[in-house]
């Protein structure tokens, strides 16, 4: 039987005419000034980076040094300058190149107007021309590309991850040949960067779901969709997209490029009609046409949940275009465990299983996640506003068994809704020591703790990996002394 996937499967002789390239001499003796040291790896790598191609670099960052100690003493006699509590426009003004981190707004004061600024992931692009499988979405983009990694590495041990999953592509860079797969994870702040530069080219290109997030930074949902959209705006003829099937995936597959494949249903009927993929009644995930089907996902995962599996069935869709068989990709995925952070189970004690969903930071991904548990829920929420729509918390508010809240803005937005709706709750607590010790005094043996907070992390915790890191040592400790 003649692949459903036929005429659309990755092809390796394709190559993509971008932005000029980044000949490695090219840096050498010019004044780099990197914008945002940081805390995930994307400044150090940058520095690290421009030192090996020679340039001389300074970096500034409005964090203070006891804050930025690990970065700092990861870059322990490397010739670096530093600026630390502050900014300088003098430094700006004479760097010939400035490397920002993503979090820093193009019109932001200090760089606006500049043709010189650039990002780890712009000088990744620049230098390499390894085939790129991007990815992005709102939520469950962390979950699909490490997903797709495992995949790929049974047939290709060389494919490399990088990008928003706080892995800088540069800190593999040189150790890509020619055909090394690439997956990079980008946000909505690190395509705007790429935006209009025809440096993003990849050979496949996905965005998982759009959903509201990241509105203190927006003006408009719209500003917010057009970012996420710059993954495929230089997408070749001969390139695939995959979209969900939704209003906004018909809507880009439309004006995209190449093929387009949507995620939740078959595919156009016939030898020469588009595949799709789609789970059916039991879960299972499908490949093809109604006509003509490959299985890709089986009916049992590692983690539980409707938004896991759906997260794996784009990441299955992926790999079969890829090439990847379904035999493959059906060994992988049921393997796959899933990612630290997102639906983490990890602790089980006194028959209390305990999950680390801190990277659910809009109120859509909480309340996913509480349909998502079999058992009753012990719901740990709250934190930041983001500017967000929290009425997901009105038909939330009567599932989980008890909500215990965390200190901050985004739980003085909730507490009015579970008032109205009679939910039973606790809060809001200052710290992660006092939350914890309120949802064990709740919890029996048959119950789940979920940290699934609807909400950003600043205010209690540097990110939202401290709260998840905070949260599950407060549950190893207190469960033993118990």
């Amino acid at each position: 039987m003649e692949s459903p996937a036929a005429g659309v499967l990755y092809s390796p002789g394709l190559t993509i005419p971008g932005e000029s390239a980044l000949r490695r001499d090219e840096l050498k003796g010019k004044k780099a000034l990197v914008m945002g040291l940081g805390l995930h790896g994307g400044g150090l790598q940058s520095i690290l980076y421009l030192l090996s191609r020679g340039a001389e670099v300074s970096c500034t960052d409005l964090r203070t040094a006891d804050i930025l100690a690990e970065s700092l003493e990861a870059l322990e006699g490397q010739p670096v300058r530093f600026i630390l509590g502050e900014h300088r426009m003098q430094d700006f003004d004479e760097a010939d190149i400035i490397v920002k981190n993503p979090a820093v707004p193009s019109d932001s004061e200090w760089i606006s107007g500049r043709d010189n600024v650039e990002t780890d992931i712009s000088l990744f692009l620049k230098s390499t021309d390894a085939p790129v499988i991007a990815v992005t979405g709102s939520k469950g983009k962390s979950t699909v590309v490490s997903a797709l990694q495992h995949i790929l590495k049974q047939t290709d041990p060389g494919v490399r991850l990088g990008g928003n999953i706080t892995v800088s592509p540069l800190s593999f860079l040189d150790e890509l040949g020619p055909d090394s797969p690439v997956i990079l994870e980008l946000s909505s702040w690190q395509l705007a960067d790429l935006k209009g530069r025809n440096l993003l080219n990849p050979r496949i290109a996905c965005i998982t779901n759009l959903m509201h997030d990241h509105q203190n930074r927006y003006e408009s949902f719209a500003d917010y969709e057009a970012d996420k959209m710059v993954i495929f705006e230089s997408m070749p003829d001969d390139g695939v997209t995959v979209f969900p099937d939704d209003g906004f995936g018909t809507k880009w597959a439309a004006s995209a490029s190449g093929t387009s494949i949507l995620v939740g249903r078959p595919g156009s009927p016939g030898a020469s009609g588009t595949p799709g993929a789609w789970l059916d009644d039991e879960g299972r995930g499908w490949f093809g046409s109604a006509g003509e089907k490959e299985p890709i996902l089986p009916e049992d995962l590692q983690v539980p949940g409707t938004p896991f599996r759906t997260n794996l069935l784009f990441a299955a869709a992926i790999a079969r275009i890829w090439g990847c068989s379904p035999e493959v990709i059906l060994d992988a995925v049921g393997s796959f465990r899933g990612v630290p952070y997102r639906m983490e189970l990890f602790l089980e004690a006194n028959n209390i299983t305990f999950y680390d969903d801190t990277a659910a930071t809009i109120p859509d991904a909480c309340a996913a996640a509480v349909r998502s548990m079999a058992r009753p829920v012990i719901l740990l929420a709250g934190g930041t506003d983001k500017e967000l729509d929290f009425s997901p918390f009105e038909e939330l508010a009567s599932l989980p068994k008890k909500t215990i809240l965390l200190q901050g803005s985004a739980t003085d937005a909730i507490m009015p809704i579970l008032d109205a709706r009679g939910a039973v709750y606790e809060g809001p607590f200052g710290s992660m020591e006092k939350a914890v010790a309120a949802a064990l005094e709740t919890a029996e043996p048959g119950d789940a703790v979920l940290l699934s907070p609807g909400a950003a992390s600043f205010g209690l915790f540097r990110h939202e990996f401290e709260r998840g890191d905070a949260f599950k040592e407060a549950c190893r400790r207190m469960t033993e002394l118990r």
